[in-house]
C-alpha cells in the first residue's frame, strides 16, 4: 500500500489511505510495508524498469510529499506542478524544496525544450 495523506476529488481534498495505514501500524504495533509512493522501493523499481540511473529520471507530480519528495529521496529530479491537489500551504515548513516548480503540467513541454 501507499501512504499518501490526501487526494483531490471534485475540487476538494479528501483523506487518502496514509492516515489509515498509520492507525493500523499503531494498532498492531508493526510497521507496514509500503509498495507505493513515497516508498524508495516504488521509485527504484520504476527507474530499474527504465534501465536508467535515478539521476537520469524526473518525477512530475502535484503532491509535494509523495510524488516530489519521494522521488528526490530516491535520487530522481523532483518537478512540482502547482495544479491538481497542490496547495500553497503544503510548501510551508518543508525541509526540502522541489528541484523545479511549474505552474501547470501544460508548461512541461516548454520546460523540457520540446514545445
Amino acid at each position: 500500500m501507499a501512504a499518501n495523506r490526501f487526494f483531490e476529488s471534485d475540487g476538494r481534498l479528501k483523506l487518502d489511505v496514509g492516515p489509515f495505514v498509520s492507525a493500523l501500524e499503531y494498532g498492531c504495533g508493526r510497521k507496514a510495508k509500503l509498495v507505493g509512493k513515497p516508498s524508495l522501493d516504488f521509485f527504484r523499481s520504476a527507474v530499474a524498469k527504465l534501465d536508467l540511473e535515478p539521476g537520469e529520471v524526473a518525477m512530475v507530480g502535484d503532491d509535494l510529499e509523495s510524488d516530489v519528495g519521494g522521488a528526490m529521496d530516491a535520487g530522481l529530479t523532483g518537478i512540482l506542478v502547482k495544479t491538481g491537489k497542490y496547495r500553497p500551504d503544503t510548501e510551508k515548513d518543508r525541509s526540502f524544496r522541489p528541484d523545479y516548480s511549474l505552474d501547470s503540467i501544460a508548461g512541461l513541454p516548454s520546460f523540457l525544450g520540446i514545445g
